[in-house]
């Protein structure tokens, strides 16, 4: 394979730039008067709720097959650690029993009868999130929808695509490629995460910049109801104006109303010419540039536009390394990096207009290097170098991950005084060591929504470290009027924190609607709304 082009010495040749046509198949702040307790210290069990008993068990096994429990012997502790616990190793619940259904009529009994005997359940997808949101907080029953997973439907004149919510991401879309379709999603946990944990968190992802959000893009929805009663609101249509549109009360609800186990999600064509370039930049103030450039220049097939900073890169250079793929890809390397892709439907077309945004760039010395993949394998390739920040920062320790959206102007300014926060603390020395409490702070996000990830990279998670970044983290993100979640949602961890970003009565409502779909309380307790 041929290396990626740099584009420096790309512009002095434009010829080899058109011959590089391909497709890809794939004001002042006041602190809300909150009742504030550290995100990783949980709240008591609620003696409102039954403790599951080996009568409870057999109950739910004449239910559904699949049920496996510490009770009666079927699963260890050790089998049932990868539903009890996240995959940061943050959270560690202590449920009992996981009941894996096959129907969504199965779905419907394990509800009615926890309804029925007081039992609270909470509803898990793939478990791929950052929050605690789809782990037990103590005994609740974990229903793992991962058994529901067929492709229900697909009209390739409309792009309608109604699927089981316990569908992978990458397999709806590995379906949806086959017949020149691409779901309007991307995530970096792809082949982890279910559709319907997507829907219901209101995942954001790589391309939100060119597909929009889920609120958008799903037509309808099935949910099972905390009384096992089922809703079949799996409409097609993209139009209908009668009544409450209540699947957006689902979308970003994160189980607490009800389980999602269907959706319906127009899908656009998938994009036949693809391109990808990474450029190195000196500051934040250039990749901000560099982004108003790209919009007016690329219009249409903008697709997405990531940044990142030093700190990333060097996690991921040194995650490359320690597996064996390391490679230099910049021949000056700058403070941030940001990655432009395109999509559309005419490669010399799409290839003319990220031919004038190169030159532009490096003719007025906007970016101080660049590499454009040649080919798909490149092209995935240069898009690691974003994807793998977070699982190299995972890597290089234990990670306390904020998810945040302010004004884009301002995104970068909360990392720089995140890092002081941590130098004035105790814990952060110059921009880390590896011996030392905080081995990086790594930003990162997607410019298109005003993203922005905060990775704190630390030896161990500690008391200590996290009562100098909580509440603090969330205090300047409403300083700048923003949001404590941009994607990853609420869970367990940030939902005593949610005064930082909603008013009283917002949250009163939110408190009502909870009360009217779960008068019990019972699905997916300690979060989200406390």
């Amino acid at each position: 394979m041929s290396a990626p082009r740099q584009i420096s010495r790309l512009l002095s040749r434009r010829s080899l730039i058109s011959s590089s046509r391909r497709s890809t198949p794939t004001p002042i702040f006041k602190s809300p008067n909150l009742s504030v307790r550290h995100g990783s210290h949980l709240p008591p069990r609620s003696n409102q709720f039954t403790q599951p008993t080996k009568e409870h068990l057999d109950a739910l096994k004449a239910i559904s097959s699949s049920t496996l429990s510490t009770l009666d012997g079927s699963a260890t502790e050790e089998e049932l650690r990868s539903f009890n616990d996240d995959w940061m190793n943050k959270y560690h619940g202590k449920g009992s029993i996981v009941v894996k259904p096959k129907t969504t009529e199965e779905v419907s009994e394990v509800m009615k009868y926890c309804y029925e005997k007081g039992i609270a359940v909470v509803p898990q997808g793939g478990n791929t999130g950052l929050v605690g949101g789809s782990n037990p907080v103590h005994d609740e029953i974990i229903l793992n929808l991962s058994n529901l997973n067929q492709i229900r439907s697909f009209d390739e004149v409309s792009g309608v695509l109604v699927a089981d919510g316990g569908v992978i991401l990458e397999t709806a879309d590995h379906f949806l490629a086959e017949k020149g379709f691409i779901f309007p999603l991307d995530l970096g946990a792809k082949g982890s995460c279910h559709i319907g944990g997507n829907v219901s968190t209101n995942a954001g992802g790589l391309r939100l910049l060119r597909y929009g959000s889920l609120h958008g893009s799903v037509l309808g929805l099935e949910v099972v109801l905390p009384d096992g009663r089922i809703w079949n609101g799996l409409s097609k249509l993209r139009k209908d104006n009668t009544g409450f549109d209540l699947k957006q009360l689902y979308i970003g609800s994160e189980g607490t109303i009800g389980i999602i186990t269907a959706i319906s999600i127009l899908c656009p064509r998938r994009p036949s010419a693809m391109n990808v370039a990474v450029f190195s930049l000196e500051s934040y103030e250039a990749v901000q540039k560099v982004f108003a450039e790209a919009k007016g220049h690329l219009g249409e097939i903008l697709s997405a536009f990531e940044f990142f900073d030093k700190q990333s890169y060097a996690l991921v250079k040194k995650h490359q390394e320690e597996n064996g793929g390391e490679r230099k890809v910049f021949e000056t390397e700058g403070d941030f990096y940001c990655l432009i892709e395109t999509g559309g439907s005419n490669a010399e077309h799409d290839e003319a207009k990220l031919t004038g945004l190169l030159e532009h760039l490096m003719e007025n010395e906007m970016v101080l290097d660049g590499v454009l993949a040649q080919d798909s394998t490149q092209f995935q390739s240069l898009w690691s170098l974003r994807e793998l920040v977070p699982e190299s920062a995972g890597k290089a320790g234990s990670v306390y991950k904020y998810d945040v959206s302010v004004p884009v102007g301002k995104m970068y300014g909360l990392v720089e005084k995140m890092r002081a926060k941590l130098r004035e603390g105790g814990v952060l020395e110059g921009d880390g060591k590896s011996e030392g409490p905080i081995r990086a702070v790594a930003g990162y996000g997607h410019m298109g929504d005003g993203n922005l990830h905060i990775n704190i990279v630390a030896n161990k998670y500690t008391d200590e470290i996290e009562k100098i970044i909580e509440p603090y983290i969330y205090e300047i993100v409403a300083e700048n009027e923003g949001s404590i979640s941009a994607e990853h949602g609420l869970g367990v961890m940030k939902a005593p924190y949610i005064g930082y970003s909603k008013n009283e009565t917002s949250m009163e409502l939110m408190k009502q609607i909870k009360q009217l779909f779960d008068p019990k309380g019972l699905l997916n307790p300690y979060k989200y709304i406390v």
